[in-house]
């Protein structure tokens, strides 16, 4: 039993996570490699390790010729004399094993033997470290910043490697060698000197990873994270929804006391993190979008992917965000191509008012014929809608107080200005006094001068519209 041998590939299993079957063959092809260099071929050759006791044995398979003078290759052919002394029961034609020391080989077939063997650890030691990365591609990690390589870093995440990118990096933040951070793997690639890992410290992905490790409702699925729109340094805004209805989404997201949130933060070097529900009705996530601005109204176009929105004309600025960040956050979380303006400008520009959206409703045209009803009455077209005939006219009289040259005259008891005077007779209170004449039973009493005719004597009235009195005798 080979007891170094083993020991050596239990360590190695160990340490590099390096199956000992794929140690096994290292071995076997370095053996054989050893082979090739000492008799110049080895394709008669064969290995065979026991897996158990880590024994091997290399032997070549020759074939049995009756005498010494007709052995042509060494390598391929044996004598019977020499065969009968490895076996006895050796016939002309059989292919016998022989064994072959390992020990007799020289120095450079044994230094390649090992070479063989130290290349195919490299070899599957970098293929772990892939694979083990590979799997944690997208994935947020911890490592530590060990050295500035012109404007890039070099980060060790433990077995290997990686590297921040300028491009990657947020402006302003400045790392001090053997400082411990959290970054996004963005990809993971396989060369020839191992793996290239590139990291991100941008990336939204990033925070949303961090609320997933931090906050346990993400993790178990109770709240999704539906959106996320951030710019690196500045402020990030992020969408929750609840699959439960007793659970807060924003509220866990928080945390007790901002707890949750705060640990975020504390990672990303203060950048702001805005939290808002999510909602199916894109009015609705839009306004909860712009906040903390406040909405007063949303017109948006789920076909086109556009928006127009109504904010007081004091929350302009707010809605809009220093630099156009926050209208241009709510755009990227929502999808929508997002144009805000005040109430002020908003009645003049088309688009933004509610009449520009009320369409009337002229009946089910689909029932009638073109000018006809179904009940035979005709209808006129006047002004490109349609009428019915004599619309005007007699059947449709027009209202006191229009003139024949389409003016209007104001009714009595309205005066220039608008307001509204009583006509006599109506109190304060509503109530209407009946006038002179009229008994409280309902009869109606004649007043004076009146003489049963149709003609009322009153005072007489001049040319000139004036009364003139007469002096009583």
């Amino acid at each position: 039993m080979n007891k170094e041998l083993m020991e050596a590939l239990d360590i190695l299993e160990r340490e590099k996570e390096i199956s000992k079957e794929t140690l096994f063959e290292a071995i076997e092809n370095s053996l054989l490699t050893a082979c090739k260099n000492h008799f110049g071929k080895a394709d008669n050759v064969r290995v065979e390790i026991d897996r158990e006791t880590c024994d091997f044995l290399v032997y070549a398979e020759k074939e049995v010729v009756p005498t010494e003078e007709e052995v042509e290759d060494n390598c391929l052919q044996i004598s019977l004399e020499d065969a009968r002394e490895i076996s006895t029961r050796a016939q002309v034609g059989d292919m016998l094993h022989v064994e072959i020391k390992s020990k007799e080989f020289g120095r450079i077939a044994t230094q390649n033997a090992k070479n063989v063997i130290l290349q195919k650890i490299r070899e599957e030691e970098r293929s772990v470290i892939y694979n083990q990365y590979y799997e944690k591609e997208k994935d947020v990690v911890t490592g530590v910043v060990q050295r500035y390589l012109g404007r890039n870093i070099s980060i060790n995440l433990g077995k290997a490697d990686a590297m921040l990118n300028e491009s990657e990096q947020v402006k302003g933040e400045v790392f001090r060698p053997t400082e411990r951070i959290k970054v996004y793997i963005l990809e993971v690639k396989n060369t020839p000197k191992g793996p290239r890992i590139n990291v991100s410290r941008t990336h939204p992905e990033l925070v949303k990873r961090l609320f997933e490790s931090e906050v346990t409702e993400i993790k178990d699925g109770t709240v999704e994270i539906k959106s996320i729109a951030r710019e690196a340094g500045n402020r990030t805004k992020i969408a929750v929804w609840s699959n439960n209805p007793n659970v807060d989404p924003v509220g866990a997201c928080v945390g007790m006391n901002g707890a949750r949130v705060n640990a975020i933060v504390d990672e990303l070097r203060g950048e702001k993190i805005d939290i808002v529900n999510w909602d199916e009705n894109p009015g609705n996530l839009i306004q909860n979008a712009l906040s903390p601005a406040k909405i007063v109204a949303v017109f948006a176009d789920p076909d086109e992917k556009t928006a127009k929105v109504v904010v007081p004309d004091y929350q302009l600025s707010l809605a809009i965000g220093k630099e156009g960040q926050n209208a241009r956050l709510a755009a990227r979380l929502t999808g929508y191509k997002i144009d805000i303006k005040s109430e002020t400008q908003a009645k003049d520009a088309p688009g933004f008012r509610y009449e520009d959206y009320i369409e009337e409703d002229y009946g089910d045209y689909e029932e009638y014929e073109e000018g006809i009803l179904e009940d035979g009455e005709g209808y006129a077209e006047e002004d490109g809608q349609r009428m019915p005939e004599g619309y005007g006219e007699e059947a449709y009289g027009e209202p006191a107080g229009y003139e024949e040259d389409g003016t209007y005259e104001e009714t009595a008891g309205y005066e220039g200005d608008g307001t509204y005077e009583e006509p006599a007779g109506y109190e304060e209170g509503g109530i209407y006094e009946e006038s002179a004449g009229y008994e409280e039973d309902g009869t109606y009493e004649e007043p004076q001068n009146y003489d049963g005719n149709t003609v009322y004597e009153g005072p007489e009235y001049d040319e000139d519209g004036e009364s003139e009195t007469v002096d009583e005798e």
